[in-house]
């Protein structure tokens, strides 16, 4: 008889094992403050659940996969599922490519499942489901991710409160209507059409809204509940941990990456919300702009394999994977590849001076980014691209102190190379603007501090400055972004994007100069507390009683001087006496008093936002009502797949003389094409920007005889008209808005059947 004894595991394996145990236990907190979060705002439970597996099994795992199957795995299962997910937004992109080609959309679902069968078939393959060698992260690693993410999730609920899901009376910012209109053109067959203005052929950054497609066509979940309320948060957080394994990569310290994503994703400036807030004080993530906040995972995921190819790591066949890449970020943000593109051009210059050969790694790099970029250019960019122009310190124009002092510029039309009023201004302004510059800089000190204390650089042997080209890589994106918000002009302010979308970047800088310097953990600690003890007590910016450059420097300049002042008289008693070693610990302990500034500042009013009632805007004829919404929802469900859509709803507000031609909602809520809808963003709308002194918003429809032929229709009813609009143009449905103008609603039941009537709201079928 044989006896099988069972062996005992090792002490070493079981420690092992409950270590593993309790890093997950920090994870408990955000993923149920998100469930909490979706929860309370209005998301059906199921859908909550049912999202969540389509994260894990059509993101998480198949990206997971390709990722360590292209660029190895990174030792550790966090940073490997961060950086899997980021890929997975890769792979899901291209398989729904394959299917608004082919038009073959309903075999998208099993687009993953073919990964995963493909990791499961293929021996040599089956290996990357397993961790790579490398250290384990330290529970710290997970516990101050878990704080960061429960932070995000906060922020997620700021968002929701004050956009409810539809149908609610509410005034939402247009753009969200827009987008959403876009993602149901993405579950169609190429080639897109601008939906608003069916027949336009559609040239934007849209393969957010092909990943929110992708979600509601695989889950079957409504698309509004997906872009309102399923999406942004899980979006956001892959970027969170991305960025934070690109800190820990460049620095070498496990701790840089809650710190790097704290600074990137939750913090802001110093004197975010007062009378003078700076021009750039949001995020990189929001709602308002669903390709800004896609954009981040993508781009954080080219940095990281950048960054390990130019410090000597083998790409394998994760070479052909970053030209995709690039196109993927082309085609999210316009703006997210330009600063990349200029920091990789800083590392290769500075490497080609110092070493004096070429750097083919950064070459090769360059080319895939300039790939992307032309590709890009070709599939995405519209024609009204060309309204982005150079312009010094347009930026200003939006900025209270300024608009009093120089006044308010002409911002419909480009006007030259200095804002309108800068040239003719006295000396007294053009002083104040300096110093606003300056004051910039010093309320973003959270996000910049890393450009003026660098990392890795060791100033005095110049031989030296070429040995990393990561500082100059990070240095260069930064650089990049903060020129393209302050020498280009947009008549919507759009080039504030090239900052926003390199604010992860800063985080990381500045992580990564307080990880090059600390050398005892409780000076960064105390820094970091005197920091968030100032932005609690510290004064804020007061409006000056007069409106003179003088008053509003000086009102800009008190909270500075006094800040200053206290920091220079503690810093002085800490060097009478510890001397030389308070000497080497003051930038440590600035670098974290003004992180933790940004951090504390952030965090302190989305609590007190979350603290008071949540405003919902619902102004007359702005808002749209919840009838509105109903009827436009039923269109949805009730017209055929392809079905066109006439409508007389084109202005925002609704009744104005001047039409704001950004409606957008009968096709955003309504699903389907519209023969004109609104216009605002169609490319010779755009391209016409300042003529006749208008915004291109205001500009008139494109296409005045079918404008007029669908006007009629609604105003006067004519059989001949109708009929022509069915037969000539396609037109099944007649969707009528009695709030946005006058509708012959007797004389249209001759020619159209009524199926549907709510309020305002008439429906018509057309035989």
């Amino acid at each position: 008889m044989t006896t099988l004894v069972e062996r005992a595991p090792t002490p070493d394996v079981a420690v092992k094992r409950d270590r593993r145990l309790w890093a997950v236990v920090p994870w408990l907190l955000p993923a149920i403050s998100a469930f909490w979060v979706l929860h309370v705002n209005g998301t059906p439970d199921k859908q909550i659940l049912l999202y969540a597996v389509y994260l894990l099994l059509a993101i998480v795992v198949p990206g997971t996969l390709v990722f360590r199957a292209a660029f190895g795995s990174r030792g550790n299962l966090p940073e490997d599922l961060g950086l899997g997910a980021a890929t997975g937004l890769l792979v899901l992109l291209a398989g729904w490519a394959l299917a608004a080609a082919t038009g073959l959309q309903q075999l998208l679902p099993g687009w993953p499942a073919l990964v995963v069968v493909l990791f499961l078939a293929v021996p040599g393959l089956r290996r990357h489901w397993r961790t790579g060698p490398g250290e384990t992260l330290p529970i710290g690693w997970s516990a101050g991710m878990a704080v960061v993410l429960f932070l995000v999730t906060l922020w997620g609920a700021v968002v929701f409160r004050t956009t409810p899901v539809p149908p609610f009376t509410v005034e939402m910012y247009p753009d969200l209507y827009y987008h959403l209109a876009l993602v149901h053109e993405m579950t169609r067959t190429m080639p897109f059409q601008v939906p608003q203005l069916a027949g336009e052929v559609l040239r934007y950054h849209y393969l957010s809204d092909a990943d929110i497609a992708s979600a509601s066509m695989i889950t079957g979940i409504a698309p509004h509940m997906v872009f309102l309320r399923l999406w942004l948060l899980p979006i956001a957080a892959i970027g969170v941990v991305v960025f934070a394994a690109l800190a820990r990569s460049v620095s070498g310290r496990w701790w840089t990456g809650p710190v790097a994503a704290m600074i990137g994703f939750v913090g802001q400036s110093v004197t975010v919300g007062n009378v003078a807030s700076p021009p750039g004080i949001g995020l990189p993530i929001t709602l308002l702009s669903p390709s800004q906040t896609y954009a981040m995972p993508l781009i954080g995921l080219f940095v990281v394999v950048a960054v390990d190819a130019l410090r000597g790591r083998s790409l394998r066949w994760g070479w052909a994977l970053l030209p995709l890449l690039a196109v993927a970020c082309a085609g999210s943000k316009a703006s997210v590849l330009p600063p990349l593109a200029a920091g990789l051009l800083l590392a290769g210059v500075v490497s080609l001076l110092f070493k004096r050969k070429i750097p083919w790694t950064t070459v090769g790099l360059l080319a895939a980014v300039g790939f992307g970029m032309v590709v890009g250019l070709k599939l995405f960019a519209g024609g009204g691209a060309g309204t982005l122009q150079p312009q010094f310190l347009a930026t200003l124009r939006w900025f209270l102190p300024y608009q009093e002092i120089i006044g308010i510029p002409n911002d419909v039309q480009w006007g030259g190379l200095v804002p309108d009023g800068l040239e003719t201004a006295g000396t007294a302004a053009r002083w104040f603007v300096a110093w606003s510059i300056i004051w910039w800089v010093l309320v973003q000190s959270p996000r910049l501090i890393g450009l003026f204390l660098p990392p890795g650089m060791r100033w005095h042997r110049p031989k030296q400055w070429a040995d990393d080209p990561v500082p100059w890589l990070l240095g260069g994106i930064v650089v990049a972004g903060v020129l393209g918000m302050w020498l280009l002009w947009h008549p919507s302010a759009s080039q504030i994007y090239f900052y926003n979308a390199v604010l992860p970047i800063c985080g990381v800088l500045t992580a990564w100069a307080l990880a090059d310097r600390v050398r005892a953990w409780w000076v960064p600690v105390a820094g970091a507390v005197a920091g968030g003890l100032w932005e609690f007590f510290a004064p804020e910016v007061t409006k000056p009683a007069e409106k003179t450059a003088g008053a509003w420097a000086w009102a800009m300049a008190v909270p500075m001087l006094r800040t200053a002042a206290l920091v220079a008289v503690v810093s002085l008693i800490l060097v009478l006496i510890w001397r030389k070693r308070a000497l080497r610990a003051l930038p440590v302990a600035i670098i974290a008093a003004v992180a933790a500034a940004g951090a504390v500042s952030a965090v302190s009013r989305t609590v007190e936002t979350l603290a008071e009632p949540p405003s919902i805007k619902a102004r007359e004829n702005v808002a749209v009502t919840a009838a509105e919404m109903r009827a436009a929802l039923w269109l949805q469900k009730n017209a055929g797949e392809n079905d066109l859509v006439a409508t007389n709803v084109h202005c925002m507000p609704m009744s104005n003389k001047q039409c704001n031609a950004r409606a957008f909602w009968v096709a955003g809520l309504g699903g389907h094409r519209t023969l004109v809808e609104s216009w605002a963003y169609t490319d010779r709308t755009v391209a016409a920007n300042g003529v006749n002194d208008l915004k291109y918003f205001f500009q008139p429809a494109p296409d005045p005889e079918v404008f007029a032929l669908n006007q009629r229709v609604f105003a006067k009813g004519d059989p001949a008209d109708v009929a022509r609009l069915r037969d000539e143009y396609g037109v099944r449905w007649l969707f009528a808005d009695t709030r946005a103008s006058k509708v012959a609603i007797t004389a249209l039941k001759s020619s159209a059947q009524v199926v549907h009537q709510r309020e305002s709201v008439v429906i018509y079928r057309l035989g």
